[in-house]
């Protein structure tokens, strides 16, 4: 096995982790965020020892590569931000007692947000992506047995959250997808 990319590898991650560290730092929101932006970098880096540029140029060429993770990185963030709202929009108009009632999405959200990470996963794959049961136990490799039980408790979950934030059911369609029976 040939260490020289290792070694060299090694030598300019030393060399350069601090300054690409700073970079990212200055340009997320989160300290985890530059975490995440620093690890993709280095992980190009790493795939692409042949394009590294050797000696000071390196911290250069790593700084471009660093500015096209952090652009990638605002662009999953506003996606992820649209897709919230769109759900956030989809479950005011099932979980809202009228237009009049001035039931505020941003109670929704807080409810949805509070939801462990599975729990959100599962609503939002029968909310967003309108797959039943089958094919959710198809895309998260569980039985279709787990996903209905997991798939009643994370509706029950979220039903009471709606309720302590003051957001009551309006209709009996329970995030079921149009013309599917959950």
């Amino acid at each position: 096995m040939d260490d020289e990319p290792s070694a060299r590898f090694e030598a300019v991650y030393r060399e350069t982790y601090g300054r690409i560290t700073a970079y990212a730092a200055r340009r997320c929101d989160s300290p985890q965020d530059a975490a995440d932006v620093v690890a993709e970098v280095f992980t190009v880096a790493w795939r692409r020892m042949d394009d590294l540029p050797a000696g000071d140029e390196a911290v250069l060429w790593l700084y471009g590569v660093a500015r096209n993770v952090v652009a990638n990185h605002r662009r999953g963030e506003a996606r992820r931000r649209a897709r919230i709202a769109e759900l956030d929009a989809e479950l005011a108009d099932l979980y809202g007692d009228s237009a009049e009632s001035g039931v505020e999405l941003a109670a929704i959200s807080e409810a949805f947000l509070s939801l462990s990470d599975d729990d959100r996963e599962l609503l939002s794959l029968v909310a967003w992506e309108g797959l039943g049961r089958e094919e959710i136990a198809t895309a998260l490799g569980l039985s279709r047995n787990a996903v209905r039980i997991r798939l009643y408790r994370a509706r029950r979950r979220f039903s009471r959250a709606l309720a302590e934030a003051g957001v009551h059911l309006r209709s009996h369609n329970r995030l079921a997808p149009a013309g599917r029976s959950l």
